[in-house]
């Protein structure tokens, strides 16, 4: 995992929004159903789309955790560090549009550290070079986070 090895780095600082999240999230979705004509939507009696993810009693991360509470917390920090909200959530995937992205290396590597503790198949299954610093760069700028758990 470098540059970081074993050794946490930390969060990733917040990042101001320059966009509104509630838009970004609307714009996202409707790309999102246009690929995807056949999604069908849910609602759950919840304030947030992190709060949703345990009220829904969803289990994407199955394979990896089972407690879907600690999936919620990390996505309930993230609204509030990156403007970041729940766009789609399917059997094994998790959709997240992003308000404020990182917007250089740095802030992209230890974004993505957090994207590895919380979904490690991103970057071990995912595009390759099957690199930290890889996947850092494709999310520089990203404004949509797509986690799958294998």
């Amino acid at each position: 995992m470098a540059p970081f090895g074993q050794t946490w780095p930390g969060l990733a600082l917040s990042r101001e929004t320059t966009t509104n999240p509630d838009q970004q999230a609307d714009e996202f979705a409707q790309g999102f159903l246009a690929e995807r004509p056949h999604t069908r939507l849910g609602l759950v009696a919840a304030a947030t789309g992190a709060e949703a993810l345990t009220a829904a009693g969803w289990t994407g991360p199955c394979n990896f955790d089972n407690d879907t509470a600690k999936f919620s917390a990390v996505v309930r920090d993230w609204e509030h560090r990156f403007g970041a909200r729940v766009v789609a959530v399917g059997f094994s995937t998790l959709h997240l549009s992003v308000a404020a992205p990182p917007a250089n290396e740095y802030e992209a590597l230890l974004v993505a550290a957090e994207h590895f503790a919380f979904c490690p198949d991103n970057i071990w299954q995912g595009s390759r070079p099957y690199t930290l610093a890889a996947y850092a760069e494709r999310i520089t700028g990203a404004h949509h986070w797509d986690f799958w758990w294998d």
